[in-house]
């Protein structure tokens, strides 16, 4: 991507080349019409912060926008408070598409792609060994609304390891706790992507070297000799007494990358993250995953435990203890592979879906619906043909749901006019009444499981854009 014909204007402070991801996560990336001038980005977006620079990418010969730029803020919580308030929408009252913004990634990356907003809103802190996790919350609750807070903790002996993760519900307000926290928590992102960060880890483990001796501050990791997992990798053993959780602990006598480890736990459908740690005192690999449920979670500790990679070298993958109940999980988890399986029975053959929504020969039911995000109550639909004030994209993975549990879940927005699927192909839509009900429904779903399937909930082009784009296949 060319940026050497990108320019700003106006004067005052331009950062250097490598200064551009000072402090990280402080630039954002704009998707905009080739006509916007800089003056309206410059406008725009002036009231989140102090603008550092504007970079509009031209074409190298024409000189002309190529729709595409980034803006530079002072601070990493100006920059996502933008995207949070910008995404989607329009710059200006006669633009008709919304613009798109997102976290620009770091240029050590070697490519601009947008950061997920989870790798965004947990922070790590370091912390008194007396905190409980409502101190914690109480501590950093001023800096906006917390998702769940938890502390590390010694698996044998259940003290602190006065080491605490702290997730909030927006990606400012995590960056607002780093900023404005005391310096004493040297809060930060509990996914470092570039060497500020880790060299600010560093620091936790040289302040923790006397009481680790090796061991991992950030998870429940022990030296080799005293892992179970590398006496024995009988697949079959019997461990009734192990904590289960949606998090394994992944252990290695030879170091891997991120890359490497999400490669092979991507091959468990639910991966929801993965994360290198890193150890300063051995060459061992240290890592940790995450699974979106519980059932996929066991399905990898049971599969890839074990496993050799590189060949000759085997991985221990140990269950985290996070506190949950395992009655709890194994329930959900129960409930979560039915859920699935009934969907993917409906369908892989509609003729099935009569059964279903009706119950056998019972008289007809609400459909069953099974998350843990909290849903508005039912709302009636508009009439067919109210006209449609904004279109939904709905992306499934690993299938689509049933149409029944499709209305159930979209009409609670209210204004819903029509939800349906594309025929053979894991997306749909969702067509609204009211553009306040649909940016609702992204809100509320976008990400979230239901049913065991996965969504991703976006504003759809309009039709003309989407006549004008190739064939796209999935």
């Amino acid at each position: 991507m060319d940026e050497a014909g990108s320019c700003a204007s106006g004067g005052g402070f331009r950062p250097g080349v490598d200064s551009l991801d000072e402090p990280p996560n402080s630039r954002i990336f704009l998707v905009i019409s080739k006509y916007t001038p800089e003056s309206v980005l410059r406008e725009r977006f002036s009231p989140f912060g102090e603008i550092q620079d504007i970079w509009v990418v031209r074409d190298k010969h024409t000189k002309e926008s190529k729709g595409i730029a980034f803006v530079k803020f002072a601070r990493s919580s100006q920059a996502c408070r933008a995207m949070e308030e910008m995404h989607g929408r329009c710059l200006g009252p006669n633009d008709t598409k919304p613009i798109k913004v997102f976290i620009a990634q770091s240029r050590s990356s070697g490519s601009h792609r947008d950061v997920e907003d989870e790798e965004l809103t947990r922070i790590f802190v370091m912390i008194p060994k007396s905190y409980t996790e409502e101190d914690l919350r109480e501590k950093f609750k001023v800096y906006g609304d917390i998702e769940y807070c938890s502390i590390i903790k010694n698996k044998v002996t259940g003290e602190s390891k006065g080491l605490g993760y702290v997730r909030y519900l927006k990606p400012s307000q995590a960056a607002q706790a780093i900023e404005n926290c005391d310096r004493s928590f040297r809060a930060i992102l509990a996914e470092p992507k570039n060497k500020a960060s880790e060299s600010s880890e560093q620091d936790y483990y040289n302040n923790m070297r006397q009481e680790t001796l090796g061991h991992e501050p950030r998870v429940n990791m022990f030296p080799f000799e005293q892992q179970p997992e590398f006496s024995s990798f009988e697949k079959n053993d019997n461990r009734g007494q192990e904590a289960i959780s949606k998090r394994l602990s992944v252990v290695s006598r030879v170091p891997f990358t991120e890359e490497q480890l999400f490669s092979i736990f991507d091959i468990v459908p639910g991966l929801e993250y993965c994360e290198v740690q890193r150890d300063p005192y051995s060459n061992y690999g240290h890592g940790v995953v995450q699974y979106f449920n519980v059932a996929s979670a066991i399905y990898a500790k049971y599969k890839l435990h074990g496993f050799q990679y590189p060949p000759g070298n085997r991985i221990g993958v140990s269950f985290i203890d996070d506190g949950s109940n395992a009655t709890d999980l194994l329930r959900k988890m129960a409930t979560q592979m039915v859920a699935a399986q009934l969907a993917s029975m409906v369908w892989n053959n509609p003729s099935q879906q009569q059964f279903l929504q009706f119950g056998g020969s019972s008289g007809s039911q609400l459909p069953q619906i099974q998350t843990d995000v909290v849903l508005p109550s039912c709302k009636k639909k508009a009439p067919p043909e109210t006209p449609v004030k904004e279109r939904l994209f709905i992306v499934f993975n690993p299938h689509p749901l049933p149409l029944d549990v499709l209305e159930d879940i979209f009409c609670r927005f209210g204004n819903l006019i029509e939800v349906y699927l594309v025929s053979g192909k894991n997306v749909g839509y969702a067509k609204y009444a009211d553009r306040i009900s649909a940016n609702d429904a992204i809100t509320t779903l976008h990400g979230k499981i239901l049913n065991g399937v996965r969504l991703k909930v976006m504003l759809a082009d309009s039709p003309r854009e989407e006549s004008n784009k190739r064939q796209r296949t999935y």
